[in-house]
């Protein structure tokens, strides 16, 4: 068995065992390696970081894990027959989820495929611009959906996304984020996610679309570079502790996947109704900046293919489909 395998499936037994201990000799046996080797994966893995006690005469306890995102871990989280997560790419270092999930997809890869990444070297934002991506803090997550959509209505995902982040930030934090049109998640008016929805369609149909989700989990002051647009914040700075990021992500996918299955079965609906909840904006004055032309006025919510309402100053409606938004 190649030693990244016997690793995998070492660590597969510890876990099973919990809190309790689990023999040398029943690691060596259902392994098919000797005890020697199990004594030198157990030192290869502690020095990954892994907390592993050695009881003598008796075995191996796992204590701790690093917090990796690890294939095995993720999916233990998820529900059997899960949607989101069937596939699961973990990588430590890529220039894009979003580039990969995309090829994966044209690729054929089936609806529900995940990419997770450590580090991302050309993470993308919204308009081009460039998503901060150091490694071991935050989450940068691309999902394949193939969803039977026109066109039209593939934007709706974007809002769906949003209620997912936020409701997974609350689950994990107890903090009630504010989303603002079109993709980004607030706490204190400071962004601490951001979404990225890109498709591929024919004429009337969706191929398919891929869900990225940037969210900033454990990021220190420091590490923001000078240059943000707007301001921003972490999980880890709003609370005052690390949130696990293993953790986060199982939150994330199944709060993902239950509104998902909601959405194909309900339409949008009920997802503009709570992402309405989630939203601080209604009433208030907004600027919306439109490359050279510039809106301002009350905002009326967003209608029922997610574009935004803007009350004019001859109270007409405006319908928004782009632009960045400036609550006043």
């Amino acid at each position: 068995m190649p030693r990244r395998m016997i690793s995998s499936e070492l660590l597969k037994l510890l876990r099973a065992g919990g809190d309790g201990v689990v023999s040398g000799e029943q690691l060596s046996r259902e392994l098919g390696v000797s005890r020697t080797a199990i004594w030198k994966q157990i030192s290869a893995l502690r020095v990954a970081g892994y907390r592993i006690e050695a009881v003598p005469s008796q075995g191996y306890c796992l204590l701790a894990e690093p917090d990796l995102l690890d294939q095995q871990a993720i999916r233990a989280g998820l529900a059997s027959g899960c949607l989101l997560g069937r596939r699961l790419v973990c990588c430590s270092e890529t220039a894009s989820t979003n580039s990969d999930a995309f090829h994966l997809a044209e690729e054929g890869a089936e609806e529900g495929t995940v990419v997770l990444a450590d580090r991302q070297l050309a993470g993308k934002g919204r308009l081009g611009r460039r998503w901060e991506s150091p490694a071991g803090v935050n989450l940068y997550c691309s999902v394949v959906l193939r969803p039977e959509l026109p066109p039209y209505e593939a934007p709706q995902l974007t809002f769906l996304s949003a209620v997912a982040v936020a409701r997974a930030i609350h689950t994990s934090t107890g903090l009630q984020p504010v989303i603002k049109w079109p993709n980004d998640l607030l706490l204190n008016g400071r962004k601490v996610a951001g979404l990225l929805n890109e498709m591929n369609a024919e004429t009337d149909r969706v191929g398919f679309v891929i869900l990225g989700i940037g969210v900033n989990l454990n990021m220190r002051e420091d590490q923001f570079p000078p240059d943000l647009r707007s301001p921003a914040t972490s999980l880890l700075l709003e609370t005052g502790s690390a949130v696990v990021r293993q953790a986060f992500a199982v939150n994330l996918l199944r709060e993902l996947e239950r509104e998902y299955l909601r959405f194909t079965q309900n339409g949008f609906g009920p997802v503009r109704e709570d992402w309405t909840r989630y939203c601080n904006a209604f009433g208030r004055e907004v600027r919306v900046e439109m490359g050279p032309h510039t809106l301002q006025g009350p905002f009326a919510g967003i209608d029922h293919d997610g574009a935004l309402l803007m009350t004019l100053p001859d109270g007409r409606i405006e319908r928004i489909l782009s632009g960045d938004v400036t609550v006043i």
